[in-house]
């Protein structure tokens, strides 16, 4: 997000990965990663009460972020794609390394 808001989000968004450190996801995958992302639950498209409402935002780590919810929101297959079950298919995903 550019523009006169950069110093409110970024202060934001510490604050909440300091609260919500690790990648929700993964968590739910039986996987611990920290976050790195906050990311819209409902994408914004520029509604700024939706942008600032905390209740739509959740921690995620990059490649979460990156390869499963970006492809979700663009029609479910993206740059690494995910099984049916949500699961990315990218053999070199995290989540698909041996634990």
């Amino acid at each position: 997000m550019a523009g006169p808001y950069d110093a409110q989000w970024q202060k934001a968004r510490l604050r909440f990965l300091g609260n919500h450190p690790l990648c929700v996801i993964c968590l739910k995958r039986g996987r611990v990663s920290p976050a790195t992302v906050v990311d819209h639950i409902k994408p914004h498209k520029g509604d700024m009460e939706l942008f600032w409402d905390s209740d739509n935002w959740q921690s995620l780590c990059k490649q979460c972020h990156d390869g499963h919810k970006q492809s979700i929101e663009k029609g479910g297959i993206g740059r690494m794609g995910a099984a049916l079950d949500g699961v990315p298919v990218d053999p070199a995903h995290h989540w698909n390394e041996k634990k």
